[in-house]
């Protein structure tokens, strides 16, 4: 059994089943194999987490060979301790070795090949060293839907990741906003996402009055005052895995005009949300969020896509976006969450991590949307 405290645990073979789907989608795909660099892809695909330097640590995957971890040989108890590590083959290096003459045989002297996007290029050049004739091509333009499709233990992590999200919600609406400064209100948000399970805090945009007007406005210095709107969006990971929301609230009643802009930022949302199943292109759910906003005059006033997926990563493929034909598959995980920025006075966002169903779209985020009212 599992509960928010204790998700479901990965095992190796979850980890076998990733590295083979990602060989064969490869394969598919026209490449001779994927080589993966430290950071999100390799903790997907093996459960490893080491740190990224210039000691090489590379996964390679080829359909229908092994999987082989390429590792530093000081690193490889810690390498042997990972969940996925019986899904593979270890093959160390020692310092004052050529690590790329241990890597290079394992790679097709002519192939193309995807690599992570974080992979340095002293690595990758490294590799193009010994081997000339081979290419290679990002794994996001390659394979955008490596870790876009989650499964049950995985959607199981991002659920408890927006429930915690949604508890820090609900707290922040019982402190003082007025009188105190952004940094002030993003340290409370921190803190109560630690305190609902978060081991990592990525974001606490706290954007106040104009500052809301930013859509990545950092928390600043700025003394949150009566009459501002105020843009929250924060999240970070639990269990692994990412959390992403935003709500805009108003310290004291809101105008006329703020109340209407909010509204239609909700109605945009929920349209957004709506649009969302199987077989649809994701650059529907941004099209039907969009012509809300365009509708009511303020088109030019929403100034980044509707949403981009989450994962391993708060940020990560497929992106909500005119001209992403991708189309929804059962299992995607992703945000949706239009704006509307009136520079120099104040702006709104509504935020929902979206998980594609079998019919439909499930929201992970169940917060009210109506614009709160806080002191």
């Amino acid at each position: 059994m599992s509960s928010p405290n204790q998700p479901v645990p990965f095992t190796a073979d979850d980890y076998r089943a990733r590295m083979a789907r990602a060989a064969e989608s490869a394969a598919e795909a026209g490449l001779a194999g994927v080589l993966v660099a430290p950071g999100p892809d390799l903790v997907h695909l093996t459960g490893y987490r080491p740190v990224n330097t210039e000691r090489l640590t590379l996964l390679v995957l080829r359909a229908g060979e092994d999987p082989v971890l390429v590792v530093p040989t000081l690193e490889a108890p810690d390498a042997e301790q990972a969940v996925g590590s019986p899904a593979l083959t270890l093959r160390d290096w020692t310092d004052g070795k050529d690590p790329y003459a241990v890597a290079a045989p394992l790679l097709d002297a002519d192939g193309r090949f995807g690599i992570s996007d974080n992979a340095w290029a002293m690595h990758l050049l490294g590799l193009q060293h010994f081997l000339p004739g081979t290419s290679y091509v990002s794994l996001t333009e390659a394979l955008p839907m490596l870790r876009a499709v989650k499964d049950a233990a995985e959607l199981e992590r991002l659920a408890a990741a927006g429930a915690a999200a949604d508890a820090t919600y609900e707290e922040i609406l019982k402190v003082r906003f007025s009188g105190r400064k952004e940094t002030d209100v993003a340290a409370d948000l921190a803190a109560l996402l630690k305190q609902f399970g978060h081991s990592q805090v990525d974001f606490t945009v706290v954007g106040s009055g104009p500052n809301g007007a930013n859509p990545h406005h950092e928390a600043g210095d700025r003394t949150i005052e009566r009459g501002d709107m105020v843009v929250l969006d924060f999240g970070g990971l639990k269990h692994g895995y990412g959390s992403d929301t935003s709500r805009t609230v108003h310290v004291g009643e809101p105008t006329a005009e703020e109340q209407r802009v909010h509204d239609i930022v909700r109605e945009a949302q929920e349209a957004g949300c709506r649009a969302v199943r199987p077989g649809t292109a994701c650059q529907e759910i941004d099209r039907a969020a969009r012509a809300v906003i365009t509708e009511f005059g303020y088109g030019e006033r929403f100034i980044h896509r509707t949403g981009h997926g989450i994962g391993v990563t708060t940020h990560e493929p497929p992106y909500m976006i005119e001209g992403e034909e991708q189309l929804l598959v059962p299992g995607m995980c992703f945000s949706v969450e239009p704006g509307i920025y009136l520079p120099g006075r104040f702006g709104v966002r509504i935020e929902d991590i979206v998980t594609v169903t079998d019919d439909g779209g499930r929201r992970l985020n169940t917060t009210a949307r109506e614009l709160a009212v806080v002191e």
